[in-house]
């Protein structure tokens, strides 16, 4: 019943609350934490849901055959390879750049294709990003329902297609310097594949490349001036053979995706400690930090210049190095827009964050107990702007203080700070923690006391471990209810005192007040 009443609703889009985006100031508030997975329930408030997120990422560590059973890590590419529509609706293709290849169907060229559908009032319902190479089974104007497939794609290779017509002919593809038949273990059916050329001394200065000539012979001009040359990287898995002619859209070859590479079985854990630890995963993708069309540069020794050159004017252009032996899927002239893929692998959590914000990093990093470790992760902000605060830009401030002292800026009319969010490694959120005695029981135990003496600071004791260390009842499970009785019971003595206070002080007054009028008489 619940779900016909949201269908009927039509939303479009619901906002989920996650750990790394709660806003209370201490601890974690149970609406965004959720369910108590030991329990099924709603979390129980004083639960120490930080404690069992790290029990639960550190239990699996010690077998190392469990680890992938273990929930944990990052979201991995689910191979879903087709779409379909969830609404009722008219289809628009926005940035169209379809071609129909040799079979008549429609295939996607461009790689910032998007398909709306609209409501009969012309309002957008729901948008699907299209990728590059995908068959596409509407078109502008078609009318789609609920459930209809609208296209389609193969989620394990990147296809290189063609962009016109004419007869396939191959530049330094040498057989067993830069291209080999490889036979498939599981189906045996025998594959070219481009291979590494650079391993042989004779294959240094080769270039692999597919190129579509004309009827004259001679190579093809695409539309934006450059030759019809695809260059090809290591692994591309070649679909035509030389002379066969093509119709635009054709597919010339194929590139596997990093991400269908089967996942060996130490993969887990070491994955999530180099996560928290805030490093940089050893392949890992190059993401566009800016919209632009690609340009390829003068290569440097054994790494091709990929150079993205904004759309915008008054734009800096953005460089990018990458090995000549990585599988690259561009073509020069390709439009990408920022948060796109220049080079696929395990993107360094770092680069989801600056690039495409909180938000893209908590859909990456799916499972509660990660959310919470990341939560603690990512508590600093780095100022960029100092405003009217004392801040200097540069500055790592906690992200709660920073929010309550810009709210007290704009109540005063005043220009507010605004920085960016930074993702320290655990080790490091660990010792930035607002708590001197935890930080200084963990590392660097002088370093820390000296600077929580000379910065004056005062510890509040809201942490488990500063509590511990002083032998006070922590503030967790049953600790939590007593702190919050002590709170309670400790604001109505000073009521109390307060009320005593006063009638103390009445009757001090009452009484000089009759004293000055018996002397007066």
């Amino acid at each position: 019943a619940d779900v016909e009443v949201i269908e009927k609703a039509s939303i479009q889009s619901i906002n989920i609350r996650s750990a790394l985006t709660c806003e209370i100031r201490t601890g974690i508030c149970a609406t965004c934490y959720g369910r108590d997975l030991a329990r099924g329930t709603p979390v129980n408030m004083g639960e120490a849901v930080g404690v069992i997120a790290a029990q639960s990422i550190g239990e699996p560590g010690t077998q190392l055959t469990m680890r992938t059973f273990h929930m944990g890590g990052t979201a991995q590419v689910v191979d879903s390879s087709f779409l379909e529509a969830s609404y009722e609706g008219t289809v628009s293709i926005r940035n169209r750049n379809v071609v129909r290849n040799s079979d008549g169907r429609l295939v996607a060229m461009g790689r910032n294709m998007a398909i709306l559908i609209l409501d009969q009032a012309g309002k957008e319902r729901a948008s699907h990003r299209v990728t590059y190479g995908s068959r596409i089974f509407v078109d502008d104007g078609d009318t789609v329902r609920r459930g209809q497939r609208i296209a389609e794609w193969d989620p394990y290779t990147r296809p290189v297609l063609t962009e016109l017509e004419g007869t396939v002919d191959f530049e330094d593809m040498v057989e067993g310097i830069s291209v080999s038949e490889q036979a498939d273990e599981s189906t045996g059916i025998t594959k070219r594949a481009v291979i590494d050329w650079r391993a042989s001394p004779r294959g240094q200065d080769l270039k692999p490349a597919i190129v579509v000539r004309g009827k004259d012979g001679e190579i093809l001009k695409l539309a934006r001036g450059s030759d019809a040359r695809y260059f090809q990287s290591v692994d591309a898995i070649l679909s035509v053979e030389p002379g066969a002619t093509v119709k635009a859209g054709d597919v010339l070859s194929r590139i596997p995706m990093e991400s269908a590479k089967t996942k060996d079985i130490t993969g887990g854990l070491p994955r999530v400690a180099e996560l928290f630890e805030a490093r940089k995963p050893k392949d890992n993708a190059v993401i566009a930090e800016i919209d632009g069309t690609v340009k390829f540069g003068r290569d440097y020794k054994n790494k091709r210049r990929i150079i993205i050159e904004p759309h915008e004017d008054g734009g800096e252009p953005m460089e990018y190095l990458i090995p000549k032996g990585k599988p690259f899927h561009l073509q020069e002239g390709d439009v990408i827009e920022k948060g796109d893929y220049i080079l696929d692998g395990n993107p360094a959590p770092h680069d989801i964050l600056a690039i495409r914000g909180v938000e893209a990093l908590a859909s990456y990093l799916v499972n509660e107990h990660i959310e919470v470790i990341v939560r603690q992760m990512l508590q600093k902000v780095e100022i960029v702007e100092s405003g009217d605060s004392g801040y200097i830009p540069g500055d790592n401030v906690d992200r709660i203080e920073l929010a309550e002292l810009n709210e007290r800026l704009e109540e005063e009319g005043k220009k507010p700070a605004s920085g960016n969010p930074v993702l320290l490694g655990i080790t490091k959120a660990s010792l930035q923690t607002p708590s001197f005695i935890s930080a200084a029981s963990f590392q660097e135990t002088t370093r820390v006391l000296t600077e929580a003496a000379v910065a004056g600071k005062t510890d509040t004791l809201q942490g488990l471990k500063e509590n511990v260390i002083v032998g006070r009842l922590i503030p967790a499970g049953t600790g939590g209810m007593m702190t919050q009785v002590r709170r309670i019971a400790t604001s109505r003595d000073d009521l109390i005192l307060e009320d005593r206070r006063k009638a103390a002080n009445k009757a001090e007054t009452d009484r000089m007040l009759t004293s000055i009028t018996d002397a007066a008489e």
